[in-house]
């Protein structure tokens, strides 16, 4: 078994593959439209779904707008340099929430950015990941 994707619903279809691709690096993998449904599937990652997991934008023609919720947290992605990754994140129009820093309590760096609807996504620094997070 292994994970394949996560589903998030979005209001503005275009806006989160820019943001998805443009601003965090990956790639539109697949889109379909579903008339006879009204909604769409976009697929980004950041390898092909055969190897990665990735994450299915679902866009339903009917709504633009969800409430998160507070059941969901957030996704992670790891990064090289979280530091440099904020830096590239707000370069490209990307909303840094939480600065690149070490997480309370622990040493692990790691930062928050938020997507156009947003969904929170948390960077965390591969050199610096301990076992705790």
């Amino acid at each position: 078994m292994r994970i394949l994707h996560t589903m998030l619903r979005v209001g503005n279809l275009d806006k989160s593959i820019a943001f998805y691709s443009e601003v965090l690096g990956m790639q539109l993998l697949r889109r379909k439209e579903y008339p006879d449904g009204q909604f769409t599937l976009a697929f980004v990652g950041y390898g092909p779904e055969s190897r990665e997991a990735v994450i299915e934008l679902t866009y339903n023609w009917d709504t633009d707008k969800y409430d998160i919720g507070k059941g969901f947290g957030h996704i992670a992605i790891e990064v090289e340099d979280a530091y440099a990754a904020c830096d590239r994140i707000r370069e490209r129009g990307g909303n840094v929430v939480r600065e690149a820093g070490p997480m309370k309590h622990g040493t692990t760096v790691i930062a928050f950015v938020e997507d156009p609807d947003g969904y929170k996504i948390e960077l965390i620094q591969a050199s610096s990941r301990d076992s705790g997070k």
